[in-house]
C-alpha cells in the first residue's frame, strides 16, 4: 500500500510539473478542472509568425499554438477550448491561419478579450462560437500595414487589397458586423494619431456586431459549459 501511495504521489508530482511547464512555456492551461475539462489558449503581446519579434517584446508564437489546437481537435478528454486575448496584432498571415483553426473545431469554442484585441487579433477574437470582452478592453480597426521594404508596384497594392478583403470576409463571416460597416470603421480619419481607423470599446464592439456579448471569464465558462452538456446530451439521445 505504501508503494502505491507513494507512486501515485510521483504521478501527480510529475503531472503537475508538466502542467507548470505548459505554462511557462506557452502560456496555456491543457485541461482546467472545473465542471468540464476545457483547454485555455492565451494569445498575449504580438502574434509571432514567419520572422523572430523583438526579444523585449511578449510575444505569442502560431508554432506552438496550431500544434495545441491540433490536440484540442483530437483529445478525446478535451472538451472545449477557451481563447484569452490581449494582443496588439502581428503576423497578418499566421493570425489568420490561427482563425481558420479555431474556426474550424469541432469542439464548443470561446474568446474572452481583455485589454485589446486589436489589428489580426479580431479575426481571432470573433473565430470561436461564441465571443466574449470586458466593459474595459479595446479593439482597434485599422487597414491591413506593412513595416518592412517593399516595392512600390500596382501588384504591391494589389496584394495588400486582397488580403485585406480576405480579412474582412472572414470577420464578417464569423460575426454580425455588415462588411461596409467594418470598411467604414477601417478607413475612419480623425480618431487614431497618423493613421486610419477606428477604436472600439467593450460595449461599443458589441453594439456594432464584432462581439457577441460583454463578459467576464465567468460568462465565458459558463457558456462553453451548458454548450458542452448540450452536445454531451445530443450524443446520448442518438
Amino acid at each position: 500500500m505504501e508503494k502505491r501511495g507513494h507512486a501515485s504521489n510521483e504521478c501527480s508530482s510529475d503531472a503537475q510539473q508538466q502542467e507548470r511547464e505548459e505554462i511557462l512555456e506557452t502560456g496555456s492551461v491543457l485541461r482546467t478542472r472545473g465542471k468540464y475539462p476545457i483547454h485555455v489558449l492565451t494569445v498575449i503581446g504580438q502574434i509571432e509568425g514567419h520572422s523572430l519579434a523583438p526579444s523585449a517584446q511578449k510575444t505569442t508564437k502560431y508554432e506552438h499554438v496550431i500544434p495545441q489546437l491540433a490536440a484540442v481537435e483530437e483529445d478525446p478528454e478535451t472538451m472545449g477550448l477557451l481563447v484569452i486575448l490581449n494582443t496588439v496584432g502581428g503576423d497578418v498571415e499566421a493570425g489568420l491561419a490561427l482563425a481558420e483553426l479555431i474556426a474550424g473545431l469541432s469542439k464548443p469554442t470561446a474568446t474572452l478579450v481583455l485589454g485589446g484585441g486589436h489589428s489580426i487579433g479580431i479575426p481571432l477574437a470573433v473565430s470561436a462560437d461564441r465571443s466574449f470582452i470586458v466593459p474595459t478592453a479595446t479593439m482597434t480597426i485599422h487597414p491591413v500595414r506593412h513595416s518592412g521594404l517593399m516595392l512600390g508596384v500596382p501588384e504591391t497594392m494589389t496584394y495588400f487589397e486582397e488580403m485585406q478583403n480576405r480579412i474582412t470576409g472572414f470577420v464578417c463571416g464569423h460575426s454580425a458586423i455588415r462588411a461596409e460597416r467594418f470598411s467604414e470603421l477601417m478607413m475612419r480619419t480623425g480618431q487614431l494619431v497618423m493613421d486610419v481607423g477606428t477604436v472600439l470599446a467593450g460595449e461599443d464592439a458589441v453594439k456594432e456586431g464584432l462581439i457577441d456579448q460583454l463578459g467576464s471569464l465567468r460568462d465565458a465558462l459558463d457558456w462553453l459549459y451548458r454548450m458542452i452538456g448540450e452536445k454531451g446530451s445530443d450524443r446520448s439521445d442518438q
